[in-house]
């Protein structure tokens, strides 16, 4: 067994991974617990696993602090989750240095215009109790009407854009970058080309594009084009339809009632094999693949055993979780936002009427 550590130790600090001395032994195959981390374009290193904070605003105080006690370091927040104070309590809970934390946040659409980016970050920092965040994402690429209300309508309940764009957005974030605030940034939700736009129209590549991301919207072709361009990938939503929101909003797609993927016959198979649960197969095919993930949860055991979802899977199963594709996209409020999100993008049919909030 030293011999074995030892080369796994080894295998480890060649691909830039740590080592968690977590190990499980059965039959032939042994399987060790890794704590995989990748180098944005910046130079900072982001975690491969990490902690998404969506909903549940009662609960984040505890659980984020549980989640880094227990090992994690990568906390994912938006500032239109309404949880950022909860989270700011959770990390200052945990006792964790705050150098040791990946801690990112997403801009609104309704604080897009550039006179606002800066104020938004400040308000940001003061809930999350922080004077830096490591990363700030543009949470959608359309704008909405600026002010106070996030969501705002007019008398027939269509949101109301707002008078800026993305580009002019994105050239505020890159002038906050300057001030030490924000560390990095990046876009989430956004199509090939509104990325191509931003890459063509500005002097900074995004850090991460955060999007949906699991076995049955695998995206193939565009996660190697971000690869490409040194853009890494967030998974959001990387047990797929496994939330119940996406079956409840206002827009909720009828193929977000299919079956959940983590009831797939082929991941319970795989991870027998590994002596792992279908979800720690799934988030270990999001590493395995080169990207970070962000599953949620406010159980304890849970937050646990996704701890324990960096683990290498082998080319073989890796090919059999590929048939899975089905482009079945969950996350899909074009006809609420008055914007059609993802248009160059797989799995954008069935998009449905209705509001978020």
């Amino acid at each position: 067994m030293a011999s074995f550590v030892a080369t796994q130790r080894a295998r480890a600090a060649a691909f830039g991974k740590s080592f968690r001395l977590t190990q499980t032994m059965f039959g032939a195959r042994s399987v060790t617990t890794r704590a995989t981390s990748y180098t944005l374009n910046t130079g900072a290193k982001i975690p491969a696993l990490g902690f998404g904070t969506f909903q549940d605003p009662d609960s984040q105080e505890d659980t984020v602090s549980l989640a880094l006690r227990k090992g994690m370091r990568l906390i994912d927040t938006a500032r239109v989750y309404n949880v950022e104070e909860q989270v700011g309590k959770g990390i200052k809970k945990s006792g964790i240095p705050r150098e040791e934390i990946f801690l990112g946040t997403k801009l609104w659409c309704n604080d897009y215009h550039p006179d606002d980016v800066e104020r938004a970050v400040d308000d940001s920092l003061r809930d999350l109790d922080t004077p830096y965040v490591d990363l700030v994402l543009m949470h959608y690429p359309c704008t909405f009407k600026r002010g106070p209300d996030r969501f705002p309508r007019d008398a027939e309940g269509r949101m109301i854009a707002g008078k800026t764009d993305f580009v002019q957005t994105w050239k505020s974030m890159e002038e906050v970058v300057k001030t030490g605030k924000v560390k990095a940034i990046g876009v989430s939700n956004f199509s090939k080309g509104e990325i191509e736009t931003l890459l063509q129209k500005t002097s900074t590549v995004p850090a991460v594009h955060q999007m949906e991301v699991h076995p049955y919207l695998q995206q193939k072709t565009f996660n190697e084009w971000l690869k490409s361009q040194g853009i890494h990938v967030v998974q959001f939503s990387p047990l797929g339809n496994m939330n119940d929101f996406y079956r409840q909003t206002g827009w909720s797609k009828e193929i977000a009632h299919m079956m959940r993927v983590i009831d797939q016959p082929i991941l319970k198979e795989i991870g027998e094999k590994y002596g792992k649960s279908p979800v720690q197969v799934v988030l270990a095919w999001g590493i395995n693949s080169g990207r970070s993930v962000i599953p949620k949860s406010v159980v304890d055991w849970q937050i646990e055993q996704n701890l324990e979802a960096d683990f290498e899977l082998q080319p073989e199963d890796m090919a059999q979780i590929a048939t899975l594709d089905a482009q079945a996209r969950f996350n899909d409020p074009s006809l609420d936002y008055e914007w059609r999100l993802y248009s160059d993008l797989e799995g954008i049919d069935g998009t449905m009427s209705g509001r978020t909030h």
